[in-house]
């Protein structure tokens, strides 16, 4: 089931009871939702008052926690790392080690598709977009030439107008970018934190101040996406601001249907799959190498000798992802046929899925 999005705008009092997350605004129960379903809490109001327990058990069930500032925009994400993931200390230890020519490929992949989702954002508004596809080809490693700054300068004008400019502190248009880039970023670090990486060390973003670089790095592909809703935003209404009308076609990005693998899924779900992307394209690696896939996460391949077994092996070290961890154990013929299996099977009945987005 998708996670919920549950958006705060109201002077309450949230507190836990039972693992149920109670919103009191005015000395009564507005609101109650399980914590295992919530997936990002939205807290806008300043007399917004949230107990301890209720901020801990949102983080151990991996639930992102946004603070807006006066401003009603998002100001700061609260997400959990002790549990992120069981592998998290190892998971970091490779992240730290990720070589500088790695960052750079991988900077390189992302200012390319960002580029080329720039150029369907255009497409589908109507507007040029050929040359982008173009700019696109041309980032190098590292983006060492900017092409990134330069597609950027092109396309505010085209998909927003000549006189439009991007500000952080503007109202309107750049307002609404703001606030669905912040969603966007919650989703992002939410995902990334899941896998075990640490959100604040980034490939390209490295600012001391910055605890979500690495989500910052990664949700620039996507940016697009919330460029297009803002744009449909403003064809309907010229002076939206950011309200509670603008906000819900905003807080849907998460539950958006997206394209993943020939199947349609909520961008929630496919965050996640994205950040684990690497070690699918390694579990394929195997299946193609020769290997059977025993139980989940554990492969074996038959070896006639010593030396085709060491092939193989080196193999496996050339693609692991550089977060991935494996180990190889070798046994002989007789060993694996002394194997014994056991299958069990529980079956749970399906519920009826809750509202995917709440205001309070």
């Amino acid at each position: 089931m998708i996670k919920r999005t549950i958006d705060i705008s109201k002077s309450s009092y949230l507190h836990l009871k039972n693992s149920q997350l109670l919103i009191d605004q005015n000395g009564q129960t507005a609101g109650k939702i399980p914590v295992e379903d919530l997936g990002i809490l939205i807290l806008e109001h300043p007399a917004i008052t949230i107990t301890q327990g209720a901020l801990l058990e949102c983080q151990k069930n991996k639930g992102a926690v946004v603070f807006c500032d006066e401003r009603h925009l998002p100001y700061s994400t609260m997400l959990p790392i002790a549990e992120g993931n069981q592998l998290h200390s190892k998971v970091l230890r490779h992240q730290v080690q990720l070589s500088q020519p790695a960052k750079k490929r991988l900077w390189k992949n992302i200012v390319r598709e960002k580029i080329k989702q720039q150029a369907l954002t255009l497409e589908n508004v109507g507007k040029p977009y050929n040359e982008f596809r173009m700019l696109a080809d041309k980032v190098k490693s590292g983006d060492s030439e900017n092409i990134e700054a330069e597609a950027a300068r092109k396309y505010w004008p085209l998909l927003m107008g000549q006189d439009f400019r991007r500000d952080y502190q503007a109202e309107g248009a750049n307002a609404l970018l703001n606030y669905g880039y912040s969603i966007l970023r919650a989703i992002i670090a939410r995902a990334l934190v899941g896998t075990g990486l640490h959100p604040a060390l980034g490939l390209f973003h490295h600012n001391q101040y910055d605890g979500l670089a690495l989500a910052d790095d990664m949700m620039e592909p996507f940016r697009p996406w919330v460029d297009s809703m803002v744009y449909n935003i403003l064809q309907d209404n010229p002076e939206a601001q950011v309200n509670r009308a603008s906000k819900q076609v905003l807080l849907e990005l998460p539950a958006k249907q997206v394209i993943w693998e020939k199947k349609k899924l909520p961008f929630l779900v496919v965050s996640h799959l994205l950040a684990r992307k690497q070690y699918s394209l390694f579990r394929k690696f195997l299946l193609k190498d020769g290997y059977d896939m025993m139980q989940y996460s554990v492969y074996s391949r038959h070896h006639a000798s010593e030396e085709n077994a060491q092939v193989h092996i080196q193999r496996v070290r050339d693609r692991l992802p550089p977060d991935g961890e494996v180990r190889i154990v070798k046994i002989t013929d007789k060993q694996f046929a002394r194997i014994e299996v056991f299958f069990g099977k529980i079956s749970q009945p399906i519920e009826e899925p809750p509202l995917q987005l709440e205001f309070f």
